[in-house]
């Protein structure tokens, strides 16, 4: 149901199922890990109502026993996602299901990546860790949409009607409709095309 997948390795497909509800992938060598791909293969899709939490875990060095963090979410309508594993630290780890039940004979070098099959509503309640964060278009369109939003009221806060501008023949004075009018062209192409900057 599940598939793993690391730059310059091969698709991992081989999760083991450690209960009817949950999926572990090993991973070997995962201190060279920088960013791992979680992606439902597509043949069986998750029940209504129902998603995966995904986590992961490595050997905690000052414990000695597991440290799992959530990363986040893939469900039927978002099948994949990207999280970045290279800065997770010990200690950091919550509440998890996946306890002790599949890490016990593993060596030091080798982290697991878990899936857990959650309620929708349940998942939308949980925290991932915070330097894990998903990259994704959804990301860059959040950051583009404050970006445009800073620069507008950026611009906006040195707004002063004409009959309080003082001459000043070294300074250029650009509308606050112009950034407006730019604000609403640069919105309008990036929900029609979230790449259109690039060409």
């Amino acid at each position: 149901m599940f598939g793993c997948l690391v730059a310059g390795r091969l698709v991992q497909t081989d999760a083991v199922q450690v209960s009817p509800d949950k999926f572990v992938f090993n991973l070997p060598d995962y201190e060279s890990v920088n960013h791992v791909v979680v992606f439902m293969l597509g043949t069986v899709p998750f029940p209504t109502g129902m998603g995966g939490a995904v986590y992961f875990s490595f050997p905690d060095p000052a414990s000695g026993g597991p440290v799992w963090q959530l990363l986040g979410f893939i469900t039927n309508e978002k099948p994949s996602a990207i999280f970045k594993i290279s800065g997770l630290r010990g200690g950091e780890g919550g509440a998890h299901p996946f306890g002790m039940m599949a890490t016990s004979s593993l060596s030091p070098s080798v982290a697991q990546v878990g899936v857990s099959v959650e309620a929708l509503d349940q998942l939308a309640q949980q925290m991932p860790v915070s330097s894990a964060a998903v990259s994704s278009v959804d990301s860059f369109l959040l950051f583009t949409q404050k970006m445009l939003d800073s620069l507008y009221n950026f611009a906006a806060s040195f707004a002063v009607s004409q009959a309080q501008m003082a001459p000043n023949p070294s300074e250029t004075f650009i509308p606050s409709s112009c950034i407006l009018k730019w604000y609403e062209n640069f919105q309008r192409r990036m929900s029609q095309n979230p790449n259109f900057w690039k060409n």
